[in-house]
């Protein structure tokens, strides 16, 4: 019978080994969202431009970047990059840009959907102030889709967090790569993956409520 002992996860262990990747994590979570958001912003305002070669380009991209698993983007981006600049990026840099890169094309359906739900009515009437297309947008189309689109946006960042796992395959120090060096290293790989299994969810589930409450809040603004 398997006995499982937890009594090796001090905080001296945690601080050591895992302290260090979930920063790593939590830092790319933040960075991927807030470089995904903005580049995904841009790529639905191109798709919603009325431009052709804009939404040709934006659509062969995002449809294109949703057609392809993150695991493999990561590791042509980490592998092939290299090989082609002739300049290693290192697994920590390649998992920023391809996350940034990746999500751009999530967020952009998410935006896209925002700002689609505004009434056109809004539209025109920024249009008969005067407003320009960018004016329009900034002041007007812009702040409701993002309040509108807020717990979407939120529940995709709780997705952009889980899948930061990945990065392990590429040798980044996130936090399930410190917790397979810690279980590795003192004997307890299965109690390991047991306790970072517990903590990816406790911080998801956290996540997840906090997106239930502020859903609730815009229900009762609106």
């Amino acid at each position: 019978m398997m006995v499982l002992d937890f009594s090796f996860f001090t905080w001296d262990v945690f601080r050591s080994y895992v302290l260090g990747g979930l920063w790593f994590s939590l830092a790319l979570t933040v960075i991927a969202t807030l470089g995904g958001i903005f580049f995904g912003t841009l790529l639905a305002l191109m798709r919603l431009s009325g431009i052709k070669s804009l939404e040709m380009v934006a659509a062969v991209y995002v449809n294109g970047m949703r057609s392809i698993p993150l695991l493999m983007v990561l590791l042509w981006f980490f592998l092939l990059v290299p090989l082609v600049t002739g300049h290693p990026i290192g697994a920590e840099g390649s998992a920023v840009i391809t996350f940034i890169a990746f999500e751009a094309a999530y967020f952009s359906e998410i935006m896209r959907a925002g700002i689609q739900s505004i009434p056109r009515g809004q539209v025109f009437a920024g249009y008969a102030m005067g407003m320009s297309y960018a004016q329009n947008m900034k002041f007007v189309i812009l702040p409701q889709a993002f309040r509108n689109m807020l717990p979407v946006l939120m529940t995709q960042t709780i997705i952009l967090f889980q899948d930061t796992s990945l990065v392990y395959i590429i040798t980044a120090h996130d936090l399930l790569h410190g917790f397979t060096v810690a279980g590795n290293n003192l004997s307890h790989p299965r109690e390991a993956y047991i306790l970072a299994a517990l903590l990816y969810f406790v911080i998801c589930y956290s996540l997840s409520n906090a997106v239930k409450r502020l859903q609730q809040k815009i229900a009762i603004i609106r």
